[in-house]
């Protein structure tokens, strides 16, 4: 079918409907592929496979819902019996903050400039506050000024850009930096590193990441804590002359991306960052796909020069009730 540019008419919004997830979740899935396969990650094939398998298994489906792993509140647009847009709602709970991610805006390539997806996004961010929703978030390409002109036009304000690296074992790069020493960490490097963990990575998103940095904390415990619930956690730490100048954690996960969780001051040492990431690449060689995630526009040559690519810049926006 040829793309059409005709905006959507009077009485067509009735093309909207809520999810059902005992139906929809398969053609969910294709339309989410179909719109997003050229960016999609491993964690995101992931999601669409938990998707299509919800749709064919009611008792997984229960579990999902349970879980929280595929969307189970959403809207689609329906024409003669398609789906050709769908967004889904995610709610949290966070620390009694009432927050709705709208997620998985799509519009079927051969359906797009009718307004299907603002109209998709207007009735998510109505639904999400009659349910007492008191923040609504969503993630936007920084290469997408279609959507983030929408999404301000909604009331939706920046509130943070991240970028994604990924890296693959045996791809990374090594150098010596003679000034500047990877240890493991220290006692007395706490205090800096919680601060610089919170800066890189704020608690406005905490509610997203669900992280207490201070699990990854000294003392016994916090020892204790990771022995029994068998969390393991292994960090590196950049030195100079004593002082400390980076770090890098690394926390066991069972997902198809290991996450590598790094931290500087403002305007912090690039060669530090770049050894430590080495170090911990070397150390971490049988270890899948490894990711970094960090503030867009900081540290990127540091990033890359320890083997990272560049794979997507989100930009975080917020409306608030």
């Amino acid at each position: 079918m040829a793309s059409t540019t005709v905006p959507i008419q009077s009485g067509e919004t009735d093309s909207l409907r809520p999810l059902n997830i005992f139906r929809d979740l398969p053609q969910v899935a294709d339309l989410i592929e179909l719109c997003f396969s050229a960016t999609m990650d491993e964690d995101g094939q992931s999601y669409l496979q938990q998707m299509r398998r919800a749709g064919r298994d009611t008792s997984f489906l229960q579990w999902a819902n349970s879980a929280s792993s595929v969307p189970l509140s959403g809207i689609v647009w329906e024409e003669n019996g398609k789906i050709i847009g769908n967004v889904s709602l995610v709610a949290h709970n966070y620390k009694g903050r009432k927050i709705t991610l709208i997620a998985n805006v799509a519009t079927h390539p051969d359906y797009r400039r009718r307004g299907i997806g603002r109209a998709l996004t207007e009735r998510a961010m109505a639904q999400a506050r009659q349910k007492g929703a008191k923040e609504l978030w969503l993630q936007v390409r920084d290469d997408n000024p279609t959507a983030i002109k929408i999404y301000e036009d909604l009331g939706f304000v920046e509130r943070a850009r991240r970028t994604t690296y990924q890296t693959y074992p045996n791809s990374f790069r090594t150098s010596q930096t003679s000034d500047i020493t990877v240890t493991k960490m220290k006692l007395q490097f706490w205090p800096l590193q919680r601060d610089w963990l919170y800066r890189a990575h704020p608690d406005e998103l905490s509610w997203y990441w669900r992280w207490d940095w201070d699990r990854l904390g000294p003392g016994l415990q916090m020892w204790l804590h990771r022995f029994f619930a068998e969390f393991d956690v292994r960090q590196w730490a950049a030195v100079k002359n004593g002082k400390l100048l980076a770090t890098v954690s690394w926390l066991g996960a069972t997902r198809p991306m290991e996450l590598l969780w790094a931290a500087t001051p403002p305007n912090g040492d690039a060669a530090a960052l770049k050894s430590v990431l080495e170090a911990a690449c070397r150390e971490l060689v049988n270890q899948r796909r490894l990711t970094i995630e960090y503030p867009a526009g900081e540290m990127t040559e540091a990033i890359q020069a320890a083997g990272f690519k560049p794979q997507r810049t989100l930009i975080w926006m917020c409306a608030t009730s």
